[in-house]
């Protein structure tokens, strides 16, 4: 299983290869790879090349060149995500029922303060990584069971808004564990996120289940004030937040789920 799954993979993605390689800079780029190959692998083309191996021999990588191909690759796959379909078999796009509101750079703000009696839960996510992808489906069926009037759900990609990721502070490097984040909003506001941060900006382990969600969000109690909200409509005053997990813990604690 453990070979069957990524060939699968890369049998599903040659299409998407096919055209990607078609592209002049990357055609080049791969012959321009092949050549040093050749040229440093066969004879009599690699015996007139300079080499620093202790036995002499032009035909095979010195410690030096195995270091640059090593770290150029490390490179690489940072770089360009999409290379490590090689690697793992990433799980379906969710494509089912949801009641999310997609959001980008500009209209995350005004959403977040168009109504401040409105609790809003967020998710900022990535397209590129496999937990986020993971969560998808779990995230939409909350959606769907605790969604209402007062309270919504809602996502946003820092993968393609950068400018979100930054002012929000989730980190999309490719070995963070900041993604995907939940934030809640209550009047506008930030009152707490999952996974929470250290101080030295470090993500606290935490398990995306929907028993996590639901006890630390607090949605049953969330959903029956924005319910009482919504059948009494605008002669309700502001509701008061709910009393979450406290959002930052000692540095170096590593918290357990239950």
């Amino acid at each position: 299983m453990a070979v069957l799954a990524p060939l699968i993979a890369l049998v599903y993605s040659v299409p998407r290869l096919s055209r990607w390689l078609a592209r002049p800079y990357y055609l080049l780029s791969a012959l321009l790879s092949a050549a040093f190959l050749l040229v440093r692998k066969l004879p009599p083309l690699c015996h007139g090349l300079p080499t620093q191996r202790e036995d002499g021999n032009p035909c095979d990588f010195d410690w030096r060149e195995v270091e640059i191909l090593m770290f150029l690759s490390a490179i690489v796959m940072m770089k360009n995500r999409r290379s490590m379909f090689l690697m793992t078999c990433k799980p379906p796009l969710y494509m089912g029922p949801e009641y999310i509101k997609y959001f980008n750079d500009k209209t995350i703000d005004e959403e977040l303060e168009r109504d401040k009696r409105v609790t809003w839960i967020v998710e900022f996510f990535a397209n590129w990584s496999n937990d986020c992808q993971s969560f998808a489906p779990i995230y939409a069926d909350l959606s769907l069971k605790y969604n209402c009037t007062g309270l919504n759900f809602g996502k946003v990609d820092v993968g393609r808004y950068t400018d979100v990721s930054t002012r929000y502070k989730v980190s999309t490097s490719p070995l963070t564990k900041q993604l995907p984040t939940l934030i809640l909003f209550q009047g506008g506001k930030e009152v707490m996120r999952r996974p929470q941060i250290d101080k030295k900006g470090r993500a606290v382990s935490w398990t995306f289940s929907e028993e996590n969600v639901i006890r630390e969000f607090n949605l049953n109690e969330l959903y029956q004030r924005a319910k009482k909200l919504s059948k009494a409509g605008d002669s309700i005053p502001e509701e008061q937040p709910v009393a979450p997990t406290p959002t930052t813990v000692p540095d170096g604690e590593n918290k357990k789920d239950k």
